[in-house]
């Protein structure tokens, strides 16, 4: 069944229903069509996600690895297939855990490059709750020195099923959209596993 992805959004990210062990979500584009499929591993110290081009898991696309075992601000590389890192991720521990999620990025010199934070701070806090499901997340992406966002997401809001819309707003050279895949990816990975 096609999901189609909600007017301004250029990808869903949708995670797998009765999967058992770890998590997994298909990405979709804006016509419904599959275009990656991304698979955390459970049972691992350290944060591996994997990013495929489908199901078949025959074509890596992105890797996002955790630097550390449990680090409360963990920071989360991606690379590509041949290696190549494109960034990082950088997530604001403290401030993360109690008032809203914000993470930093940086490209692959280890340059601050922008921001990804929860929009609103009283729906962050509030989702602090025993009620989160009621409170859907929606995250902004701005570039350092920037109050434009390049980009946002937003989760839909549904009881059973985890989905996430990916809207670009504008084009940038160093937060491109494999760079926004990849962070949307993990925030549904994070996001799962504190559910």
């Amino acid at each position: 069944m096609p999901i189609k992805a909600k007017p301004g959004e250029q990808y869903t990210v949708r995670r797998k229903v009765l999967k058992l062990f770890g998590a997994a979500f298909h990405i979709y584009d804006e016509h419904g069509s599959v275009v990656g499929y991304c698979k955390q591993k459970a049972f691992k110290l350290k944060e591996d996600i994997r990013l495929y081009t489908g199901e078949s898991m025959s074509e890596p696309l992105l890797t996002l690895a955790a630097r550390s075992i449990l680090d409360f601000g963990a920071t989360y590389d991606i690379t590509m297939p041949d290696g190549t890192q494109i960034g990082s991720l950088r997530r604001k521990g403290l401030k993360s855990t109690f008032l809203r999620d914000e993470w930093l990025i940086f490209d692959d010199q280890g340059n601050e490059i922008g921001t990804l934070k929860e929009k609103n701070l009283m729906m962050a806090i509030l989702r602090r709750g025993d009620f989160a499901v009621l409170f859907p997340q929606r995250y902004e992406f701005f570039r350092s020195g920037s109050d434009e966002p390049v980009a946002m997401i937003r989760q839909h809001f549904n009881l059973f099923v985890y989905r996430l819309g990916l809207s670009v707003l504008r084009d940038d050279n160093e937060l491109d959209e494999l760079m926004l895949l990849g962070a949307t990816c993990l925030i549904a990975a994070i996001e799962g596993r504190q559910s």
